[in-house]
């Protein structure tokens, strides 16, 4: 369920991002901004449902998982396709989420 969140926390707020990307870099509508802040909001919302007693280890964890969904964005919406090392530094950061969100803590 934690990997949904995160990955539903990703979608919504590179889509959020590229909202205000559009309407500033692209010259698209204001009412681009509309549902780029509701998903943000949404983003924000959703950070709050990972099982975490910490939110910034629940936010340097989500880091990784946005570095990963971002180079899914970059070639599924802007046909960029992803190289080898783009890659393997998603790799070693999902490994690195993992470690932060689910090693083992001290009492």
């Amino acid at each position: 369920m934690t990997a949904l969140i995160y990955i539903a926390a990703a979608l919504v707020e590179i889509a959020g991002c590229f909202a205000f990307w559009a309407w500033l870099r692209l010259d698209k509508s204001i009412w681009w901004l509309a549902p780029g802040i509701v998903s943000l909001v949404l983003f924000a919302y959703f950070l709050t449902l990972v099982p975490s007693d910490a939110a910034g280890r629940a936010y340097a964890t989500y880091g990784g998982v946005y570095i990963a969904a971002s180079l899914v964005w970059l070639w599924a919406a802007e046909g960029v396709r992803p190289d080898r090392w783009d890659v393997a530094g998603a790799t070693l950061c999902l490994i690195g989420a993992t470690v932060i969100l689910f090693g083992p803590r001290s009492v």
